[in-house]
């Protein structure tokens, strides 16, 4: 008779399960064994080669959604109105215009301002390059504002721009550059003369000039003089036959 083998043991002969290999059966023997492993007793290594059943391959970690609020300054850009805008635009205009209203009402900003033609009508006559006359007998509301002698090759030009009586513009030309090429110059290419004016015992030429321009001038054997600008006719003549 065989002595009693003990109820928590396997035997050792035990026939592998149809379609095992003795590899696989040890290693569900070790299986069991370990589950059922009383305490103390060391825990049965896994043959080299074989998987874990109860541990879960770890899986590729999955992208973090972005889900981050807008920027506030981006949500008070989308919440603004074009009334909001309006408002905004009023409070940067509104003090400009009250800057240019108090510059050109207390300050004078659009006034010109004048200048003395005197040195540069001198420094025409030190030159002797052409006789130089001077406006005579214009009242105070005749202004001038800028005066130069200009010395080139072609000739020598003397130049006095005046602001008139009803806020247009003149200006007085002395030059000994020759005429042909002083008038185009001055007047551009289809100036063309418009007939005669006496003034002060004077003949002088009536021209058109430039866009809402128109001249007059006076031709002399060695000068040739220019009275132009957008004033109208009358304040022309008062300019040219001021000259003495």
């Amino acid at each position: 008779m065989e002595p009693a083998q003990p109820a928590n043991r396997v035997p050792a002969d035990r026939t592998p399960a149809d379609g095992q290999t003795p590899a696989t059966a040890g290693a569900a023997e070790a299986r069991v064994e370990s589950h059922g492993q009383p305490a103390g007793e060391p825990a049965p290594v896994a043959p080299a080669g074989i998987a874990r059943q109860d541990q879960p391959e770890p899986s590729a970690a999955a992208p973090l959604a972005s889900s981050a609020p807008p920027a506030p300054a981006e949500v008070r850009r989308s919440d603004r109105s074009p009334k909001d805008m309006a408002i905004s635009l009023l409070v940067l205009l509104i003090p400009i215009a009250l800057l240019l209203a108090f510059y050109r009402g207390f300050l004078g900003g659009d006034q010109p301002t004048p200048v003395d033609p005197a040195p540069a009508i001198e420094q025409a006559q030190d030159a002797k390059a052409f006789p130089v006359s001077r406006p005579a007998g214009l009242g105070e509301d005749w202004q001038p504002v800028n005066a130069r002698y200009q010395t080139a090759e072609s000739g020598s030009t003397l130049r006095i721009g005046y602001v008139t009586p009803e806020g247009k513009g003149a200006q007085l030309l002395q030059s000994n550059v020759p005429a042909d090429q002083f008038i185009p110059t001055e007047l551009t290419d289809r100036a063309q003369p418009q007939g005669q004016v006496e003034l002060n015992g004077r003949n002088w030429q009536r021209y058109n000039a430039r866009e809402n321009e128109q001249a007059l001038v006076l031709l002399e054997p060695d000068r040739t003089v220019i009275v132009v600008g957008d004033a109208r006719e009358n304040e022309l003549r008062e300019l040219a036959d001021g000259l003495r």
